[in-house]
């Protein structure tokens, strides 16, 4: 029996930075309080949680509810670890377990994917958390990220095209630090020539840390924020970023033309004393398997 493909990630529900807050402070009416406090593990689209039976059917008109009150004939899969697995944005999921919590929805400073999350309240049919998202302050959306692309219709035909993509936008033009990492290590082509004395780069992932905002500026749409617990604000800084592409250079020309310099760099050794492969991996691989990093300013 085959078993769903995940990656354990912890979702920090910490809500300190929150300051978006539907318009109902009081518990959304309709909602259940008080049932069975069994404790739940889920998997949601490879995002885990932990929470209870009594808040996953307190909206009794939910799909939630269905899946998971006493007697329910949905059968739900389960993961390898005996976990139950829900296909869905794992990230936006941490506002609707909020949501049934609370009975009230908060959400982040900047938050960008108001639509998104609509889609995953329409899909567990949270009637009343869709109204509570439509009721939150516009807060900007994916587009917005790329707000230097799009001329505000009142600025004049110079303003406009100062915000061209020509090059990065000027309140971003100030001193800014961001670092690029990789593991990688090289690997043998396939034919019996290349083998023998070819052996290719290999990187899993490229990741960023740095200020939100610069990240956002330099990468635009190659930049995959979906491991990042706290999508939203700008002003704040993050680890958590990797690009969707695994091209250094790519990278590295992105850096380039937003004006950023590389300033310093550091690396490990290959892992060539490893003697021991773990079964079904690939000694030569593991052999040569490596991480760098290097530091880019802007002046």
């Amino acid at each position: 029996m085959s078993t769903v493909e995940q990656t354990e990630v912890t979702v920090d529900s910490d809500r300190g930075r929150d300051s978006y807050v539907s318009n109902d402070e009081a518990p959304a009416k309709g909602l259940i309080y008080g049932s069975s406090n069994e404790v739940i593990e889920l998997n949601v689209g490879g995002v885990l949680y932990s929470t209870t039976t009594s808040t996953l059917v307190r909206d009794s008109e939910s799909l939630l509810a269905k899946m998971f009150q006493s007697g329910s004939a949905i059968t739900l899969p389960k993961d390898s670890k005996g976990r139950y697995f829900l296909d869905r944005d794992g990230v936006l999921f941490r506002y609707v377990l909020d949501y049934l919590r609370q009975g009230r929805l908060i959400l982040p400073e900047n938050f960008y994917e108001k639509e998104r999350l609509k889609a995953e309240a329409d899909h567990f049919k949270l009637r009343k958390m869709i109204k509570n998202v439509d009721n939150t302050p516009h807060t900007g959306s994916a587009g917005a990220r790329s707000n230097s692309l799009m001329p505000n219709k009142n600025q004049s035909l110079s303003s406009s095209m100062q915000s061209l993509p020509l090059s990065p936008s000027a309140d971003l033009q100030r001193p800014a630090y961001i670092t690029v990492g990789y593991r990688g290590t090289f690997f043998s082509g396939t034919g019996p020539a290349e083998a023998k004395d070819v052996k290719f780069r290999k990187l899993s992932r490229i990741l960023v840390c740095g200020k939100v905002a610069i990240c956002r500026e330099v990468f635009g749409e190659s930049l995959n924020e979906s491991r990042d617990p706290d999508r939203g604000a700008n002003e704040r800084y993050s680890s958590r970023f990797f690009l969707k592409h695994n091209h250094l250079e790519q990278a590295f020309d992105q850096l380039a033309f937003a004006n950023f310099r590389l300033i310093c760099g550091c690396a490990s050794g290959t892992n060539s004393s490893y003697e021991q492969p773990k079964p079904g991996s690939d000694h030569e691989e593991n052999k040569w398997a490596h991480y760098n990093e290097y530091t880019f300013q802007r002046l």
